[in-house]
């Protein structure tokens, strides 16, 4: 399965982050291969709220909707994200956001997910890093259009 794990110091707030990632209807406004996102339910639970979407990946020749329930933990800056439905075999990620003394913030994603059709599977394994890596950095340009 592949996985990647990445740390960031961004020169934002650790809530402007947390609330970037935690919009996840935009996603479709600057995410690299995201087509669509619809939320299906919001539910509060202990310590923060649980999100069931829905988001359209379009790459290459291939589109497809999965389905996941994202959970929001405010006070500990943290968004875990877990595979509910789709072309995925497996599919989890989170993201960590703490101010730092100096300003700004440190933001940490980690991802993990394998996908079921073994020709995506390869294809995705050959640019894995990079298109990782271009998720982060489109995160980071949100929030410089957001937060200047």
């Amino acid at each position: 399965m592949p996985t990647h794990h990445e740390n960031r110091h961004m020169p934002y707030t650790a809530q402007q982050i947390f609330d970037l990632v935690a919009d996840v209807a935009r996603y479709p406004e600057f995410l690299p291969w995201t087509s669509a996102a619809r939320i299906r339910a919001r539910r509060p639970i202990e310590g923060g709220e649980e999100i069931d979407a829905d988001l359209v990946i379009s790459f290459k020749v291939f589109r497809e909707r999965f389905g996941s329930r994202v959970r929001l933990f405010p006070a500990q800056g943290v968004i875990d994200t877990r595979y509910i439905d789709g072309p995925f075999r497996h599919m989890e990620s989170r993201w960590q956001v703490k101010d730092t003394p100096e300003g700004g913030c440190i933001v940490t994603f980690h991802v993990d997910f394998e996908f079921k059709n073994p020709v995506l599977q390869k294809l995705i394994g050959v640019v894995f890093d990079q298109a990782m890596h271009r998720v982060v950095s489109a995160f980071e340009q949100r929030a410089q259009q957001l937060y200047g």
